[in-house]
């Protein structure tokens, strides 16, 4: 089917990606053990990665060229970029502005968060999997679970709203933090979000088994909570959310595998290598920072951005018996 003349990024079955996720960086200073190994990987070499320069003209033209409307910076953990103040404040001065958000691991978060506020950051969603210091300890290999809840401290302080708090539940690991998690989150005024842990650890060790299923955390917080779904059309957001005990507060779970929202993806990604993706589990992407460091026209970069999305697939193909998990880690791609 040829591509209309529409200079947005559509594909071939209706969607458009409205949604930008940008990976800062590859690296992480947390060790999460569904993620990668306790050594880490071998981090991209840094004349790879793009420079700010680079990042900001690919943003600029996703905005003003391709429709993108929303940011989220990813990794790794895009705390570890230098001069991240810097980079918000120069998309924050994009035209037209995009919405501006982040995923963190929340480390070193509670002395930058009024930064990144005055520099332009709306919202920011920390990765968070229990409330429990010694389980965190086991997870991240890492003794910092103070850091991260002086973290989100940090954010809500600051005036991003809301602060979301990312969870994975794994099986026989820490399936008993999700009520503790959401009391924790309740009190706090953070919105909890319960993800499915997907095919995406640089171990390629993923295990159906191992998974809490969406059914399974509803049914776990149903033991100490009421749950009604959320009035508001969900559209094309990733999470489900219900309400608890009849409101203010909510939870979400985003059940990507067993409940996939493929056909409602307003998503597109950037690596920090310079290649985009129209899919998380896509084993193909396109190289941009070859077309920028050739010289390549923002027209030209554009249609090779419209080209890649034109050609996404009705959906990640997880259930799939051919399904082949990609090659990159969820640290390189970037959530």
């Amino acid at each position: 089917m040829p591509r209309p003349e529409n200079p947005h990024l559509i594909d071939t079955f209706g969607r458009v990606a409205t949604d930008l996720r940008v990976s800062l960086t590859d690296r992480c200073n947390l060790r999460c053990t569904y993620c990668m190994p306790a050594e880490g990987l071998d981090w991209m070499p840094g004349e790879q990665v793009l420079t700010d320069d680079e990042l900001l003209r690919l943003m600029r033209i996703a905005v003003e060229m391709l429709g993108v409307t929303d940011i989220r910076l990813t990794g790794g953990e895009p705390l570890l970029r230098p001069g991240l103040e810097d980079l918000v404040k120069r998309i924050t001065a994009l035209s037209p502005r995009p919405r501006l958000s982040m995923t963190t691991n929340g480390i070193g978060l509670a002395r930058r968060a009024a930064g990144l506020a005055e520099a332009g950051l709306n919202r920011i969603n920390v990765s968070l999997d229990t409330v429990d210091p010694n389980l965190f300890k086991t997870i991240t290999r890492r003794d910092r679970l103070s850091h991260v809840v002086a973290g989100l401290a940090a954010a809500r302080d600051a005036g991003m709203s809301p602060v979301k708090v990312n969870a994975v539940l794994i099986r026989g690991l820490n399936e008993t933090e999700a009520v503790p998690l959401l009391r924790f989150c309740l009190d706090e005024g953070y919105h909890l979000r319960f993800i499915e842990q997907m095919p995406l650890d640089a171990q390629h060790g993923w295990n159906r088994g191992e998974m809490i299923t969406a059914a399974e955390i509803l049914e776990m917080l149903g033991t100490a909570f009421s749950l009604t779904p959320f009035p508001a059309e969900r559209g094309g957001a990733p999470a489900e959310r219900w309400l608890v005990d009849g409101g203010p507060g909510d939870v979400g779970v985003i059940a990507s595998v067993t409940r996939p929202f493929c056909s409602a993806c307003e998503r597109t990604r950037l690596t920090a290598d310079g290649a985009v993706r129209s899919c998380l589990f896509s084993n193909d992407e396109t190289d941009l920072r070859s077309l920028v460091r050739a010289g390549a026209s923002d027209d030209e970069v554009a249609d090779a951005w419209r080209a890649t999305m034109w050609g996404k697939l009705a959906g990640h193909e997880i259930n799939d018996a051919g399904f082949a998990q990609p090659i990159r880690p969820m640290s390189a791609i970037g959530g």
